[in-house]
């Protein structure tokens, strides 16, 4: 017997900063022409919902759509919710089909799928429109999204055809896994943006000549804005895609950061001389306006483009620091970077947990061994590691993590500022020695729909198993509780809600016996899976 679709239902929602609810009469929506009305079956929680907590209408993607789809359409969608508006969190998620309206194409009643957030051709004013975010995501028991949103310019939806034959937390976890891939797999510009804008500030000529060279090799703009050294830089923020600097004066540095475009790309050229201090960087853009820097400490601009990596991904004979590692997402990159089973690689998982490291070691250390790779699990604070990287990837949204990355570094390395330090958020920099020994910053937010389509296939074809990173279970009436789990650290693993299993407390997997010892029986090998989650949503929680 089909059970009716409830009046009301349960959700989670974020009224304002630091302000969570649990609301049991949430309005219910239905569909449109072009609208999708999905039951959530499962979503993970992430610590990128604890920044939209405490950013709320603050964060760059809770705000107002701007270009990308018609204002008369989203007047047209109750779930969007941009600025003020109470949002409902949860971006990691697997729904099931209720109903479509009539001008929705290929997508079905009953069908399955998997949810990619982000809606990259959806713009705000610093951002992207994402399910999750300005558009309500999946802690609710029911999601409504529009197929003109979550249709790409390209004609692919963020509605990802997904497998009955797998459980719904390791669809649910393709979305983090995806976020991991997507921290390497991202292409790097390794030339001048075309049709772009640039800014030229002289503070030491530079000889047209060789600059005319630079350009021409590197296929830049013929937009170009020149600034001498007694010249005030042009007003407005955030407008140049490549901004090369000539000269080593600290405060010019700091003021041209704030014209740098998303995407943009600063070069600094000292032209042998030495920053007599450290710079303050706009570090939190490396991750969510995706800003670039790189420099040479000589008078040619084209020396720096060669230390670009096409991509984001760990290299032979990498030494690869992984700070953060023993928590949720951490774990996803120690297992990920082990098996690319790269020749030579070096994995030094740093956590300051002891007892998080010990569950990692006992997760990873096997397929380190299978895959040929060296793994260190260690606490920094008991066993430094006096050694330089060659690439290192923070987890914490911290910048004193990133300057001890950058005095920690070998030469050529990459940093890899995996977790989102808010966009406003600057950090002081050693540029010295960052453009000395070459190093680069890379960041990325989110995942493509590629990233997700990859990863799941992966899992499909058991390639993967994104169970292997989740640590405990509840239900959507325990969400908060599991939320300030998330930001007390307090769980190793991944937390999954289950909106339809009634009042499931928040419950580890290790505690599972004591409280559901039915479906700790099922487990698989101490790992969550389709079987025990089966008996889970069944009701058969004890016996």
């Amino acid at each position: 017997m089909v059970k009716p679709r409830p009046a009301k239902q349960k959700a989670v929602q974020l009224t304002g900063q630091n302000q969570l609810v649990f609301n049991p009469q949430k309005e219910m929506y239905s569909p449109n022409d072009y609208q999708i009305l999905a039951k959530v079956e499962a979503v993970g929680l992430c610590f990128s919902d604890l920044k939209l907590l405490k950013q709320f209408s603050e964060h760059v993607r809770k705000s107002e759509i701007v270009s990308g789809i018609s204002q008369d359409v989203l007047a047209e969608i109750p779930s969007y919710v941009p600025g003020q508006k109470p949002a409902v969190p949860g971006h990691e998620v697997v729904v099931k089909v209720e109903s479509v309206g009539s001008k929705v194409k290929d997508i079905r009643p009953g069908e399955r799928y998997l949810v990619q957030a982000d809606y990259r051709w959806v713009k705000t004013k610093n951002s992207n429109g994402a399910f999750g975010y300005n558009f309500e995501g999946g802690l609710q028991e029911y999601i409504l999204v529009d197929q003109r949103v979550i249709i790409s310019p390209e004609g692919q939806s963020t509605f990802i055809r997904a497998s009955e034959d797998l459980s719904a937390s390791a669809i649910a976890l393709v979305e983090p896994w995806a976020c991991v891939e997507q921290a390497y797999a991202v292409n790097e510009r390794t030339m001048l943006k075309k049709d772009g804008r640039m800014l030229v500030v002289q503070d030491v000529p530079c000889q047209k000549k060789m600059f005319d060279s630079f350009v021409f090799k590197f296929g830049g703009s013929h937009d170009i804005t020149f600034v001498s050294k007694d010249q005030p830089l042009p007003e407005g923020e955030a407008c140049f895609d490549d901004v090369i600097y000539f000269g080593s004066n600290p405060d010019r540095i700091e003021k041209i950061f704030p014209k740098i475009a998303s995407n943009g790309l600063i070069n600094i050229v000292l032209c042998g001389g030495k920053l007599p201090q450290d710079v303050v960087v706009q570090i939190g853009r490396v991750h969510y306006g995706n800003i670039r820097i790189i420099g040479t400490t000589g008078s040619d601009p084209a020396q720096s483009m060669k230390y670009i990596p096409a991509t984001g991904e760990i290299r032979k004979n990498n030494k690869i620091n992984i700070v953060g590692a023993a928590g949720p997402m951490g774990v996803m990159h120690v297992v990920r970077n082990i098996c690319q089973a790269i020749e030579g690689t070096a994995i030094f998982a740093a956590d300051l947990d002891d007892t998080r490291l010990a569950a990692l070691e006992k997760i990873a250390e096997p397929i380190a061994a299978k895959n040929k790779v060296t793994l260190k699990c260690f606490n920094p604070k008991k066993n430094p590691q006096n050694i330089e990287f060659d690439y290192s990837v923070l987890m914490a949204p911290v910048p004193a993590l990133v300057c001890a990355a950058v005095a920690n570094s070998a030469d050529k390395a990459i940093i890899n500022i995996f977790a989102g330090i808010p966009a406003s958020v600057n950090a002081k920099i050693d540029l010295n020695r960052y453009i000395e020994k070459h190093l680069y910053f890379i960041g990325t937010s989110g995942s493509t729909i590629n990233d997700m389509i990859t990863v799941l296939k992966k899992v499909e074809s058991r390639q993967l198993d994104t169970n292997i990173s989740l640590g405990a279970v509840c239900g959507i009436e325990s969400a908060i509780e599991g939320i300030k789990a998330v930001e007390n650290q307090s769980i190793s693993g991944k937390i999954i809600v289950y909106p339809s299993v009634e009042n499931l407390p928040l419950t580890k997997l290790e505690n599972l016996n004591e409280k559901f010892p039915k479906v700790a029986k099922a487990l698989c090998n101490g790992l969550w899976c389709k079987e025990s989650e089966n008996i889970l949503l069944k009701g058969e929680k004890n016996g």
